[in-house]
């Protein structure tokens, strides 16, 4: 029996997947030594595990190097990767917001042409061309509310959980564009080659949620 492996995203999302997964039995000690390891197993419940960057955790899944992959749902409407989104999780729980100075709502609402700083420059386009906004997307690979504090661009697209950094800098939130939690996924080809184990497992996480 070859192991099932799993991608997880490196920092507090793999923690919290890790302890919702303890609770139906599947654990790896090995994950919790001092190691350098990047690839870590436990052959005798028939698992591996290895924690990758979140934006990658979708290429793994996508090309079968990882089974089930966990990542936010933000990463897999930017990405668009090719796997099966299985079950929500109930956690990474924050926005996908649109959000500039007062001063430019009036602008933004009238369809005029923006700026537009973000991470998430496919999201963002896709969301612009459904509301017919004339914009130009900025690709930013840090802090988005920056872009709009020194003049870079009108309005930024990003992620918030509390709202607080937006307020704290003068900033308020135009749009919702949608709710993001962290998603299960799945490769394709192992869905139908290892069904009946995957679909176990998911079955007694949804069970917890």
């Amino acid at each position: 029996m070859r192991n099932i492996t799993f991608a997880l995203p490196k920092g507090r999302l793999a923690e919290q997947t890790m302890e919702l997964l303890a609770k139906i039995g599947i654990t790896c000690d090995e994950m919790n030594e001092n190691s350098r390891k990047l690839l870590f197993r436990d052959n005798e419940q028939g698992y591996s595990f290895f924690l990758a960057k979140p934006s990658d955790v979708p290429t793994y899944v996508e090309y079968g190097a990882a089974d089930i992959g966990v990542v936010g749902k933000d990463i897999l409407l930017e990405g668009q990767r090719a796997v099966s989104e299985v079950a929500a999780l109930p956690f990474g729980r924050c926005r996908m917001i649109v959000a500039g100075y007062p001063e430019v709502c009036e602008r933004y609402e009238s369809g005029g042409h923006i700026r537009v700083a973000t991470t998430f420059p496919n999201i963002a386009l896709n969301y612009f061309q459904a509301k017919k906004c004339n914009v130009e997307i900025i690709k930013l690979n840090g802090s988005t509310e920056l872009g709009a504090i020194v003049g870079l661009a009108d309005v930024v697209v990003d992620i918030t959980e509390t709202g607080s950094t937006l307020k704290e800098n003068g900033l308020v939130i135009f749009d919702e564009i949608c709710e993001v939690s962290a998603r299960i996924i799945v490769n394709n080809a192992a869905m139908k080659l290892e069904n009946e184990r995957i679909s176990t497992i998911v079955k007694k996480l949804t069970s917890l949620l």
